[in-house]
């Protein structure tokens, strides 16, 4: 077996040489976890949101159900999602097994819990500090999720970053609905795990050093917004 330091040049110079193979492979991935992060956001913000805002009949259940959702075992979701989309399922004449649409709604199902419970969090610490307030001005309930949204959003770009964490390191339940085709459903993950049991280390590699860049890219994204918003919230 070659040293680290080989593999590591190789996996480094493949990066540099922009293989073609790998590019489809980075993008593929990108696609699809940026759309179940964005498709979960849509879902889970506003009702995090209404749960963390409001007080009503079964709130305490449904928050520990919640809670209990963020730790879904990935092959599980994969599983029960592969077992709907299947020929014999209710959405199999959708035809959208082992597809990329398969993936995302695998992976929308595993982060749309966590962006859920987080904002929940956030917004009920937030509405603590505003409920005497939108008493006072008679503020109506959708306005004041809006507003607590809206005054919350640096924070929750935190939250959408915990989802995208979730999201991209994902292989469970992504290679059950997907099934690791080449050029069609072969993302990052999948392929570290398969190139990685065939000896091909270069690539896996390769595609752990993308994998972290990307994750390291995004967290310093919405550190500096963050950072930029407190500026200017005390110039």
């Amino acid at each position: 077996m070659e040293n680290f330091s080989a593999i590591l040049a190789e996996a480094i110079g493949l990066i540099l040489a922009g293989d073609p193979t790998m590019i489809a492979i980075i993008l593929l991935s990108l696609k699809v976890t940026l759309t179940a992060v964005a498709v979960s956001c849509v879902i889970g913000y506003p009702l995090g949101a209404m749960i963390g805002a409001f007080r009503f009949p079964l709130r305490t259940p449904i928050i520990v159900v919640l809670n209990t959702m963020m730790g879904l075992p990935p092959v599980v979701v994969g599983l029960v999602v592969y077992l709907m989309l299947s020929a014999a399922g209710p959405l199999g004449p959708l035809r959208l097994l082992y597809t990329p649409t398969a993936m995302i709604i695998a992976q929308t199902i595993l982060v749309t819990p966590i962006i859920a419970a987080l904002t929940r969090q956030t917004i009920e610490d937030l509405h603590m500090e505003y409920a005497e307030q939108f008493a006072s001005l008679g503020v109506g309930p959708w306005r004041r999720v809006a507003a607590l949204l809206w005054d919350a959003r640096y924070s929750l770009l935190t939250v959408a970053l915990a989802g995208f964490g979730r999201a991209a390191a994902e292989v469970g339940a992504v290679i059950i609905v997907g099934g690791n085709i080449n050029h069609v459903t072969r993302v990052m993950t999948t392929t570290i795990a398969l190139e990685t049991s065939k000896g091909n280390l270069e690539l896996a590699l390769a595609l752990g050093l993308v994998l972290l860049t990307i994750a390291m890219f995004v967290n310093g994204l919405v550190y500096a917004i963050r950072g930029s918003a407190a500026r200017a919230a005390y110039a």
